[in-house]
């Protein structure tokens, strides 16, 4: 049988090789509107790995539609770039498209030169704190012939096709939401007067770029914005497209602002398949699925049950951007997964930093890293197997260098093991054993269960060596916290300790926060069960909510900071906030912690104190670098670098991105 995934597939009149698509992502990557080598580099590389398609963007249709990391579209000025962008795509053996876009009410006034945005209606944005310019007949014209001829644009560069961007809370999916669609005119009201906007952009690029030019549109398959546009609306929607102008529909999910998680390693693999799959069955054209598809066996499913006809998998060519040619030559172990972590991508938008990746230390540097053999290949000693000593142990063996790695623990990862044990976190474990397996691949001798003292690395004699000895929890010295009931953080997470009913947290930052949704979890139920008993009817919905989030263990977490979460990045952060609240975590900041009593813990807080009773009382105070070979191998005089947490507590994308420089610079 011949594997769904590679099967070719015709849009309009173009044939794609295999079901694989790569989304439109900003990367932030663009300089003044303008395409870069680092643009067409990264590109260049995920069409090398074998994708079907690939979409870039998205590009703008005006000056009010997006700000100057966006690659720009909206002027003649842009051709060159977009044809040199749309040529490495094609010479490297996919088909390509340009996403096109208008923030609308999503954009800042500050990108725009201190102009106000527009929308249809003068509806606060959330997400920027300001209020757009409603716009008027006349602009609405000139916004969708602004959109056709972008399109033009797209064409005439040599791209094989044309998206536009119908959804995510973006100008024409603000026009198709009540929420946002204020208007009492022809673009407002009734559902056929708030599609009329997207409609008339649609068919304005279908008028400029022809009948037999490719026009994908993506839109939501549910907004999840209350009041907004639910499924049944948005298949209408879906319906209207399909039966005009569109060639294909990719269905993504949610406006930004939505508090229903996304894109973080929380959301199962390959949920909002339902989504496509209800509009599939009311259209007769294809229909690509997206959001945390990270895996060929996901994306193979998903085809063969019918669920779309094309996969969308944006982050997992991110991070492996050979993932399509390996489940080709069935070397889908060998694969390195997006695990949805967002350190990387998502996290360094918001900082206006350009794409990067915790699980690929070289995307958004593929113009830049090429690896050079060394002039002399070392014998190189990696000391710690976490995430930066793998990551140094590969780049040290791709320099040709001949590299021995040590842990003194029975198996690879380090901390990742930790990371991946709070709920919805288990990806982690996906990205210990990815790094693991690469090791593997390159053959480097491993030695578990070895500690590493000044004998051992006097008999290894290397030429270099590299530590990558993480760190350790911090221990409290307040009162009381040598008593039996005081545990550390990462022996519950380890479960090499249990805890009482009643369990307090010391410490609310990202490993106080885990362990507090860790512990609250225990005693509820799971998934399985409550599709269980929910099929069997049971238990009403309500019941099973109450079941799957009310645990038997009562948490309180006790923070300094007026926050918890602090060190939490911004993607993944504001998720876990909603997950303790939901759970029934309670929070206490602005407290000091004065005593651990027989009975819990004494605190100071508003200058008042107070006693909150607890079973166990869990430190998550932090870590500290456990670096204790660094003297060592300067008394031994071998030339020595250090990455990751044993030089300075960070995240795990710095640890990766610090042991694969490491391994690099020798």
């Amino acid at each position: 049988m011949k594997d769904p995934l590679f099967q070719t597939i015709t849009i309009n009149r173009l044939a794609v090789k295999n079901r694989i698509y790569l989304p439109a992502m900003h990367l932030g990557m663009a300089v003044d509107f303008q395409v870069t080598d680092q643009l067409t580099a990264f590109y260049a590389e995920r069409a090398k790995g074998g994708v079907g398609m690939i979409c870039v963007g998205y590009a703008t249709v005006d000056d009010l539609s997006g700000n100057t990391q966006n690659i720009g579209a909206h002027d003649d000025a842009f051709i060159p770039g977009l044809t040199r962008l749309a040529a490495v795509i094609r010479d490297n053996g996919a088909r390509s498209a340009v996403q096109l876009n208008h923030a609308g009410r999503y954009n800042f006034s500050f990108f725009l030169d201190g102009k106000q945005p527009v929308a249809p209606s003068p509806v606060a944005s959330r997400m920027t704190g300001e209020t757009p310019k409603e716009m008027t007949e006349v602009e609405i014209r000139q916004t969708i012939d602004a959109f056709a001829a972008a399109a033009l644009r797209v064409k005439t560069a040599g791209f094989d096709a044309v998206e536009v961007l119908s959804g995510t809370g973006y100008l024409i999916s603000e026009f198709l939401s009540p929420l946002t669609n204020q208007r009492t005119d022809p673009y407002g009201g009734s559902l056929e007067n708030r599609m009329r906007f997207g409609l008339e952009v649609m068919a304005a690029v279908r008028n400029a770029v022809g009948d037999d030019y490719p026009l994908i549109v993506r839109m939501n398959g549910n907004d999840f914005m209350p009041g907004g546009n639910g499924r049944s609306e948005l298949q209408a929607y879906a319906r209207a497209l399909a039966a005009g102008p569109a060639d294909a529909l990719c269905i993504n999910v949610g406006w930004h602002e939505a508090r229903i998680p996304q894109i973080v390693t929380a959301v199962p693999r390959g949920v909002f398949a339902y989504l496509a799959k209800g509009i599939r069955e009311q259209v007769d054209v294809p229909v690509i699925a997206s959001h945390r598809i990270n895996d060929p066996a996901t994306a193979r499913e998903m085809l063969a049950d019918d669920m779309c006809d094309m996969v969308a998998m944006g982050r997992s060519l991110i991070a492996d951007p050979w993932l399509p040619e390996k489940a080709r030559q069935r070397q889908e172990n060998d694969i390195v997964h997006c695990i949805a972590c967002a350190q990387g991508c998502f996290d360094h938008l918001f900082q206006l930093k350009h794409v990067e990746c915790m699980c690929n230390p070289r995307a958004g540097h593929e113009n830049t890293s090429t690896t050079e053999k060394a002039s002399e290949p070392k014998k190189v000693m990696v000391v710690g197997g976490g995430p930066a000593g793998m990551s140094a142990a590969v780049a040290a063996h791709e320099r040709g260098h001949r590299v021995t790695l040590f842990e003194s623990a029975s198996r690879l990862g380090g901390q990742l093991f930790l990371a991946a044990a709070p709920p919805g976190r288990s990806e982690f474990v996906t990205l210990a054993r990815d790094l693991a397996r690469q090791v593997a691949l390159a053959g480097i001798p491993t030695l578990l269960d070895c500690e590493v003292k000044k004998a051992l690395i006097r008999d290894h004699a290397p030429d270099a060596v590299i530590l990558a000895t993480g760190a350790k929890p911090i221990s409290l010295t307040i009162p009381g916290s040598n008593r039996h009931q005081v545990v550390q953080a990462w022996d519950v997470l380890a479960n090499r300790v249990t805890t009482g009913r009643r369990v307090v947290i010391i410490g609310g930052g990202a490993v106080g926060v885990e362990t507090a949704l860790f512990l609250a979890e225990k005693g509820t139920l799971s998934a399985d069960g409550v599709k269980f008993l929910l099929v069997n009817r049971a238990e009403d919905s309500e019941t099973l909510f109450e079941m799957a989030t009310r645990g038997t263990r009562q948490v309180t977490l006790v923070e300094m900071l007026d926050k918890v979460g602090k060190d939490i990045g911004k993607s993944t952060r504001w998720g876990m906030m909603q997950d303790l609240s939901r759970i029934g975590v309670t929070t206490v900041t602005r407290a000091t912690v004065v005593e651990i009593t027989a009975k819990g813990l004494k605190i100071e807080k508003d200058g008042r104190f107070e006693t909150i009773d607890a079973d166990t009382v869990v430190i998550a105070a932090g870590a500290t670098s456990d670096n204790p070979l660094q003297t060592v191998v300067e008394e031994l005089g071998i030339p020595f670098q250090i990455a990751g947490d044993a030089g300075k507590v960070a995240l795990a994308f710095d640890a990766v991105h610090q042991g694969y420089r490491a391994g690099m610079e020798i």
